[in-house]
């Protein structure tokens, strides 16, 4: 950056008084409706070791057009953003509850409450993920249950679902996301959960599979606002944890000709997103969303930021601007060094991926201890 974040604050806030608008709008205080603002600017500071540092005051003040003025142009609109969370796994539901109980409520309250950081939207897992305890779904057994009469979400009243709900309690409106990093073992074609791929013969029972859990959470108090259908769709991660193939066929004909039916069978308005995987699959993502039979139920495209560029998203969005674009995991490597003071680059990450349409950030675990478990995975 050829200026630093605390003169790029200074000049952001003092410009702002006297912005130099588009041709199309009036300045502030020239008949524009608005009155000039007055009084302290609060500044705050997030660089090296500082974190949300209190600053000097800044006082607003009339001015003209400078060459360090931001230009705000109210004629052009890009996305709605629905908000920034982390995800609810296992993990980091049984960290949560290790703490003392004043100490995870301060927590919860810093993650959630509208005067903090006010996460606003968050991912759950649709059984164990890599970040879990155990490997376990909700229908657990060697041999295939198509009617789903083993159908428990009791894994998850332990520790997750009393954290959701708690962490609702302080937002209200915090929007949920749920994922499934495997089908059941008996779902799949070499019989467990960590890598594989799906069996076709079970596309029914998993589309009733997916009802089940979001009337199931339901009446547990915690309603799911969306599901992607496979997190990760490109990779069984070598088998070493909960994963599974979903190639392109598989996911437009599970979510054309089973879930979606099922969703509108059963009067459930969760939505439907599809892909949850990198940027580079953005030609999948279009050609998914290319099948009408596939488009009349998908809400939009979660992405993660593992392999290719953000620009990408926005060769989807160009495509098929009438869906909605999401991104669903990443975050830093707490091994990293620069780990706690390298706000410049995930920064520069953020605002790259608000640029090309995404609605939301979602990071990875909200929590996990300092060794960076529970952990069943090989990350």
């Amino acid at each position: 950056m050829s200026t630093s974040r605390r003169k790029f604050i200074q000049l952001a806030a003092a410009g702002t008084a006297g912005l130099a608008v588009s041709n199309a709008l009036p300045a502030l205080g020239q008949d524009s409706g608005i009155s000039t603002p007055s009084g302290k600017i609060s500044v705050w500071l997030t660089a090296g070791s500082q974190r949300y540092a209190a600053q000097p005051s800044l006082l607003w003040k009339t001015g003209g057009s400078s060459g360090d003025t931001i230009l705000l142009d109210t004629s052009k609109a890009y996305q709605d953003i629905l908000g920034f969370g982390a995800a609810f796994t296992d993990a980091a539901c049984y960290n949560f509850s290790q703490l003392a109980p004043a100490v995870r409520e301060q927590l919860l309250n810093e993650y959630f409450s509208p005067k903090e950081m006010a996460f606003s939207v968050c991912r759950t897992c649709i059984g164990a993920s890599d970040y879990s305890r155990k490997v376990f779904s909700y229908d657990e057994g060697a041999e295939p249950d198509p009617e789903l009469k083993r159908f428990s979400i009791d894994h998850d009243k332990q520790y997750i679902l009393p954290t959701i709900r708690d962490a609702r309690k302080i937002n209200p409106d915090l929007f949920l996301l749920a994922t499934p990093w495997s089908p059941p073992a008996w779902m799949k074609q070499n019989g467990s959960m960590l890598g594989g791929n799906f069996k076709k013969s079970a596309y029914a029972p998993y589309a009733n599979y997916f009802a089940k859990f979001l009337k199931a959470y339901e009446a547990e108090g915690v309603a799911i606002n969306a599901v992607t259908s496979q997190n990760e769709v490109d990779t069984d991660q070598d088998a070493r944890m909960p994963a599974c193939l979903f190639g392109q066929e598989y996911e437009i004909e599970f979510i054309s000709r089973y879930l979606g039916p099922e969703f509108e069978k059963q009067n459930i308005t969760t939505k439907i997103w599809i892909l949850d995987h990198n940027y580079n699959l953005w030609g999948r993502a279009i050609c998914t969303l290319d099948d009408p039979a596939t488009n009349k139920y998908v809400d939009g495209v979660a992405w993660h930021g593992y392999a290719g560029t953000p620009d990408m998203m926005s060769r989807v969005h160009e495509a098929h601007p009438e869906k909605h674009t999401y991104w669903t995991e990443g975050g830093p490597d707490y091994t990293d060094p620069e780990y706690m003071t390298d706000w410049t680059k995930w920064a520069s990450t953020y605002a790259g991926i608000l640029r090309n349409w995404a609605r939301c950030i979602i990071g990875w675990n909200l929590a996990l201890d300092e060794k960076g478990t529970p952990n069943i995975g090989p990350f």
